[in-house]
């Protein structure tokens, strides 16, 4: 009997640390996972109040005149992090950014945390894409849409 409580505690031993190590190796490589994910290129740039004024428009230096700064036409999501019809947009968004790589600029400003850019372009109802052509006034579609109606656009406003 003393035999099997020894062997018992010596197995026991031996599989705890091996089940610990498991468990540490899995987060390990969740982390791992998490942080390659990160660190991929995001192709749709969040945009801020100071970084609109200087990629998108400078409204202060411009207030009765649209005049854009970018070397590409742009399209900009406008969108909160807890709308359903904005979480299905995002991956779209990303996918004809990389297909519009060099081509079109893309971007998202987080309407919670821009409210000063959310009221200038008086968004009411998200997602709201703003629609920049290199030439010519912006062009603001309100809604989700889905990938063929977001290429539609793009091609029929901003690639004339």
């Amino acid at each position: 009997m003393k035999t099997k409580i020894i062997i018992a505690a010596i197995l026991g031993l031996t599989i705890l640390p091996m089940s610990c190590r498991t468990k540490n190796e899995k987060k390990t490589t969740i982390v791992k996972e998490q942080t390659n994910k990160e660190e991929k290129k995001m192709n749709v740039k969040e945009l801020t109040l100071e970084s609109f004024k200087n990629s998108i428009m400078d409204y202060e230096a411009n207030p009765n005149e649209w005049k854009f700064k970018g070397e590409r036409p742009a399209v900009i999501d406008f969108y909160a992090v807890w709308c359903g019809p904005c979480k299905a947009t995002a991956p779209i968004l990303e996918s004809l950014a990389k297909e519009y790589d060099g081509q079109v600029d893309f971007y998202k400003v987080d309407i919670d945390k821009q409210q000063e850019l959310s009221t200038m372009f008086d968004i009411r109802s998200i997602p709201t894409l703003l629609f920049i052509p290199k030439e010519g006034k912006p062009q603001m579609q309100v809604g989700a849409m889905d990938h063929t109606q977001l290429e539609n656009a793009i091609k029929s406003i901003l690639q004339k």
